[in-house]
């Protein structure tokens, strides 16, 4: 396979790897960023405490299966991937030190100073270590332990498959995500959670800490009075909305003590709504807005999972809008706290995916044998657990608990508009039970309960995937129809693409032959909407590997349905 660079991954900078602040909704002064070069070390055998020696360096926060980290080597299953560098206590007396990691794919361990302090299992959420008891004056070890089983068992793990190609790319693991640092009082805010309540023109903030006190929150130059762990309704002197052409973001400061946190927050709702004709749509702001997306699985070249640089995220978004799209689909993947901000500062709406997990994908039945009984129109239950690669109780706990952690890590951002909560039947169970807990978990937001087939009848849209088929729309009464993913128009561009494969599902040879479908099923989708559709998906942004149906070339150097 060909080894395939951005523009952006050739001049990194090993000294500033992604150095922006990781986390913009609670941004404070105290921040130390762990990014750079750390030792490693790949062992055959499962120990458990830190080697003796490490086999050379790998570049933080870029997996050893990608190009920029330096190794280029993917992680077995049976294999232990170990970490290790040293770190400066920041902290003054009687403050705390957490260290946080944007994701760590799969299961990990953290030791401080030979100590275990922490440990975490998932792939694609953050966590923090409280590393107080264990730091030591001077210089610090910090070393972590991962093992990843990549798609050989039930957790999430997104388009990765060990044995890739395809619409599977490739497998990686280990720190993926901004690793970082910051000192903080002793008690300390952990969280902010706001709600916005657009019908009444009201913000709704609870402010979480490890003790319970009264907090200060500063907004619109009022000082309003509250207390943790409780909520606080503030009316807002002026409510301005937020949208794609007028993203606005009320900034605000929490104080707790010594604890000074800034965030932010949007006035948005998200509903669907009836027209003069009865007819379902999707509505921001009580106004009907049809949404028009990209499927963005969030892939690059020489970085994999992680972009390499802040400002090739801002890149891809902004050539979304400069296309004429005013939302992304985020598939089966948890991008940085970042990617969503640079959302919901420019202005564009975010479908956001749970990751998919189970045990063997059965592309006979969950692909094929979905399609056809669709045709049928045929009902299909989520309940034929083994076919759906959800046999396993303890693969579809964790599934549960990582929906409820990534509604909590992503409620914030006004961008994110829907949650998709299956996708075409990748371990699908208790779909409509599901859809219940995630409407009470966040209720400002739609649910696409079964993107593309095996749709149980709830949720807030009847979402459907057509590559092959001429396009249609069937409106029903309650739920807004959307086409959730189509196109898939595939083109190789020579010398911009990884591989001499080519996936797609209509494969052209020239850049004119592409422009003028890519043009006239947009002409077939504007004439759906007319007819009851609410949004569309064109499959997708950019290359990926084998899989070239991208607007974009995979190293994003070459537009091409540019004329």
């Amino acid at each position: 396979m060909k080894t395939l660079y951005t523009r952006w991954g050739k001049e990194l900078d090993p000294e500033h790897v992604l150095s922006e602040y990781p986390r913009p909704m609670m941004r404070r002064r105290s921040y130390v960023n762990l990014n750079g070069y750390w030792d490693y070390r790949i062992c055959k055998e499962m120990k458990r405490r830190p080697p003796a020696s490490y086999e050379g360096q790998i570049l933080v926060p870029f997996s050893p299966e990608s190009p920029l980290s330096g190794v280029n080597r993917r992680l077995g299953p049976k294999e232990t991937l170990w970490y290790h560098r040293t770190f400066k206590n920041p902290a003054v007396s009687g403050e705390r030190v957490l260290i946080h990691f944007g994701a760590v794919d799969q299961m990990c361990v953290v030791y401080v100073n030979g100590h275990r302090a922490g440990c975490h299992k998932g792939g694609y959420l953050p966590f923090s270590v409280d590393a107080t008891p264990y730091l030591g004056s001077g210089m610090n070890d910090l070393c972590v332990r991962v093992r990843d089983l990549s798609d050989q068992a039930w957790h999430a793990k997104g388009k990765q498959k060990i044995k890739k190609g395809g619409m599977f790319y490739t497998p990686q693991s280990g720190i993926w995500q901004t690793v970082w640092m910051e000192a903080v009082p002793h008690n300390y805010i952990r969280e902010i959670k706001c709600t916005a309540l657009y019908d009444t023109g009201e913000v709704e903030i609870t402010v979480f800490a490890n003790v319970c006190k009264r907090v200060k929150i500063i907004l619109e130059e009022r000082v309003c009075e509250a207390r943790t762990n409780e909520k606080v309704r503030i009316r807002l002197r002026a409510r301005r909305s937020w949208t794609p052409w007028d993203p606005y973001l009320y900034r605000f400061e929490v104080r707790m003590g010594k604890d000074k946190v800034k965030s932010y927050f949007a006035m948005r709702c998200v509903t669907v709504e009836h027209d003069k004709k009865g007819v379902p749509r999707i509505c921001l702001n009580h106004e009907v807005l049809f949404q028009k997306g990209l499927l963005d699985q969030g892939y690059w070249p020489d970085g994999l999972y992680t972009a390499p640089s802040d400002e090739a995220m801002v890149f891809d978004i902004r050539e979304a809008k400069r296309l004429g799209y005013n939302m992304l689909r985020k598939h089966c993947k948890i991008e940085p706290q970042r990617w969503y901000y640079h959302c919901d500062r420019l202005g564009i709406l975010v479908w956001q995916d749970m990751v998919n997990g189970g045990e063997t994908y059965h592309h006979w039945y969950v692909t094929y044998g979905a399609t056809a009984m669709s045709i049928w129109h045929l009902p299909v239950t989520d309940r034929v657990r083994r076919l759906l690669s959800r046999k396993r109780e303890r693969g579809r706990r964790e599934f549960e608990h990582e929906m409820r952690r990534t509604v909590r890590t992503l409620y914030g951002h006004p961008s994110i508009t829907l949650w998709t909560l299956f996708n075409e039947g990748w371990g699908q169970f208790d779909t409509v039970r599901l859809t219940k807990e995630l409407k009470r978990l966040d209720p400002t937001r739609l649910v696409d309960a079964a993107s593309g087939w095996f749709d149980q009848r709830c949720g807030d849209v009847r979402s459907t995937h057509n590559y092959f088929f001429r396009l249609g729309v069937k409106p029903e009464k309650k739920r807004a129809s959307v086409l959730s993913e189509f196109g898939g128009f595939s083109m190789r561009e020579k010398g911009h693409s990884m591989c001499p494969k080519v996936y797609g599902y209509r494969i052209y040879t020239g850049r004119k032959k592409l422009r003028h479908a890519y043009e006239n099923i947009w002409e077939e989708v504007r004439e759906l909407e007319r007819k009851g559709l609410c949004a569309a998906v064109y499959t997708q942004l950019s290359d990926i590997e084998e899989e070239v149906n991208g607007l974009w070339t995979y190293d994003r150097e070459i537009l091409k349905i540019e004329e």
